[in-house]
C-alpha cells in the first residue's frame, strides 16, 4: 500500500508539472529596460527560462554552459532568458543585475521577477533551474523543468545533459524525456 501511494504521488506530480499551462509572461529586462513578453514572440518559439541570481555560487558554475547552449541553439527559434526571482531594491537591484556582462554581451535578457509571479506560476524552487515553455494548440505550456545537467561542480564530469537533450527532443518534435528532473542549487526565497 505504501508503494502504491508513492507511485500515485509521483505520477500526479509529474502529470501536474508537465504540460502545465503558462499565461503570458511579462517581465522587465534589466539590461534594456524593455518588457519581455511571450506574446511578442512567434507562436512557434520555444523559450528557455533559467532561474538565476547574482549571489548563488551555483549560478556562476553554470554561466559558461548556459552561454554555450544559447550559442548552439540561436537561430533555431529557441529563445533564452535569465529570470531573477530575487530582483528588487532590497536584494538585487537593476543596477547590480546590469553588471552580468556575459549575458548582456550574449544577447540573453536578464528578467526581473520582482513580484515573483512567474516564479510561483512555474513552481521553480532552485537556482539555477530551467523551465522550457513551448507553444501548442491551447497556448504555452511547460515542456521541461529541472536541472541543466547532472553535475554542477564540473562540466567535464556531467554525464547527462538534460537541457541539451530536452532542446534536441523539442527540435525533433518529440516530448522531452525526462520532462522533469531535480535541480540542485540555492533555494529560491519566496517573498510574502
Amino acid at each position: 500500500m505504501k508503494y502504491l501511494r508513492c507511485f500515485m504521488l509521483l505520477f500526479l506530480g509529474s502529470f501536474l508539472a508537465n504540460g502545465q499551462q503558462v499565461s503570458n509572461v511579462e517581465l522587465v529586462d534589466a539590461f534594456s529596460g524593455k518588457t519581455f513578453s511571450t506574446a511578442s514572440h512567434p507562436p512557434s518559439s520555444t523559450m528557455v527560462f533559467v532561474f538565476t541570481t547574482l549571489a548563488c555560487p551555483y549560478s556562476k558554475l553554470y554561466e559558461d554552459r548556459i552561454q554555450s547552449l544559447h550559442q548552439k541553439y540561436s537561430g533555431q527559434n529557441i529563445i533564452f532568458a535569465l529570470v531573477n526571482p530575487h530582483a528588487g531594491p532590497e536584494d538585487e537591484s537593476r543596477e547590480q543585475m546590469r553588471e552580468l556582462t556575459w549575458a548582456n554581451n550574449s544577447g540573453i535578457p536578464f528578467l526581473m521577477d520582482i513580484d515573483q509571479v512567474f516564479t510561483r506560476q512555474t513552481g521553480a524552487k532552485k537556482i539555477p533551474e530551467v523551465v522550457i515553455i513551448s507553444s501548442g494548440p491551447t497556448g504555452y505550456s511547460i515542456t521541461y523543468q529541472g536541472a541543466i545537467d547532472n553535475n554542477a561542480q564540473s562540466v567535464s564530469s556531467a554525464s547527462v545533459h538534460y537541457l541539451d537533450n530536452a532542446l534536441r527532443d523539442i527540435l525533433s518534435r518529440k516530448r522531452p524525456s525526462p520532462a522533469i528532473t531535480r535541480a540542485v542549487g540555492c533555494n529560491i526565497r519566496l517573498k510574502n
